[in-house]
């Protein structure tokens, strides 16, 4: 029979080998974006290769020739910011709300509110059009910014951060002569931070490569965003692939970086929440 310590370490090779494969299935795309980055544009005809012969970056100069990349750039960066910053202010006051102020019909209202999770973007997109042209918004940031400002998942995962939370430290609280205003200000927020952390990464990232809303709302130039800006790039019968996949070098830095800084604190939301 196989020794016991053989077989664990035998079922951790394997385990670490499925690991490593579905990290190199998932790095793949990025790797394959960089590397046709950087390939001349007359040899992508030859078919693709991951092995670059003459390396290049004359497709991220014609990339910031043909575009205002920083323009455009600052206008994602404005948005997401702007964005991120609205949901952890809106979703945390609802979330402690939900989750500590008792009201009559707090578990339907919230059912409710987690129903729009299942409502999809492109069911609204007309109604929301509608609405931003008769108040005459359309073509303007706040346009870009007003469907964003709260998120039904925000809330969801800011109560469930909530709850984990021990209620004998608001009745301290309450005792010491706290309100509801001190205690979500100076004990809640402190102890969901990593939730706080997750949504702010989630916000951003759903807000940096949104497509559709900016797309039906946006018509100035000076106004496009990033994911608008890339589409631009594809011509209607030829299409340099190396410019557009360095667009999309330049859009993928900022997110990676930002999940590189907050990695730590999303691992430890999603424990605290108890999501998988």
């Amino acid at each position: 029979m196989p020794d016991i310590t053989t077989t664990r370490l035998a079922r951790r090779g394997l385990l670490y080998l499925v690991v490593a494969l579905g990290a190199v299935a998932m790095l793949f795309p990025f790797l394959w974006t960089v590397i046709t980055s950087i390939t001349p544009g007359g040899t992508l005809s030859s078919g693709p290769s991951l092995v670059v012969e003459d390396p290049t970056l004359d497709a991220y100069r014609e990339l910031f020739g043909v575009m205002p990349v920083w323009r455009i750039v600052g206008n994602s960066f404005g948005i997401a910011v702007a964005t991120t910053l609205l949901q952890l202010v809106t979703s945390s006051m609802a979330a402690y709300a939900f989750a500590r102020l008792p009201f009559r019909g707090r578990n339907v209202v919230f059912a409710v509110y987690l129903a729009t999770l299942m409502i999809p973007l492109q069911v609204l997109v007309v109604p929301l059009f509608i609405e931003m042209t008769r108040l005459q918004l359309n073509d303007t940031y706040f346009a870009l910014l007003a469907p964003t400002i709260a998120s039904a998942f925000g809330v969801f995962l800011l109560k469930q951060a909530m709850e984990g939370v021990p209620r004998e430290l608001d009745e301290a609280a309450t005792i010491d002569g706290a309100g509801h205003l001190r205690i979500f200000t100076t004990i809640m927020l402190p102890l969901v931070r990593p939730s706080l952390a997750t949504l702010a990464v989630f916000a951003f990232m759903s807000s940096w490569n949104s497509f559709l809303w900016p797309l039906v709302v946006i018509r100035s130039p000076e106004l496009m965003t990033l994911p608008l800006g890339l589409a631009t790039l594809r011509g209607q019968f030829t299409t340099e692939w190396d410019v557009v996949m360095a667009g999309s070098v330049v859009s993928i830095i900022p997110i990676a970086l930002l999940y590189i800084v907050a990695q730590r604190h999303i691992i430890a939301g999603m424990a605290h929440t108890g999501l998988k």
